[in-house]
């Protein structure tokens, strides 16, 4: 591969999306404090043990009578920027 195919490989990685996959358990309960707006973000911790925090509209899609609870993938592009939050659980 010449320098400029390989310059070329580093750009377009760099600006790919990054993702991180955590577990949530949220009950009803505890989301309502989120849903009433006295708290803003979620903390989690990672699979690979980073803390992450986002907006909790972000997952409000997800709630269920029971509250939130399952695996998940967060992305977000270079600048940390929010793109989506899918559930991955099977």
């Amino acid at each position: 591969m010449s320098a400029q195919g390989k310059r070329l490989h580093k750009m377009n990685t760099k600006n790919r999306p990054n993702s991180i996959r955590f577990r949530l358990a949220i009950s009803a309960e505890d989301y309502l404090a989120y849903y009433q707006g006295s708290a803003q973000d979620v903390v989690a911790r990672s699979e690979d043990n980073k803390t992450i925090r986002f907006p909790a509209s972000a997952i409000r899609k997800f709630v269920t009578h029971d509250g939130i609870n399952g695996e998940f993938e967060i992305t977000f592009d270079e600048n940390n920027k929010l793109i989506a939050i899918q559930s991955i659980d099977q």
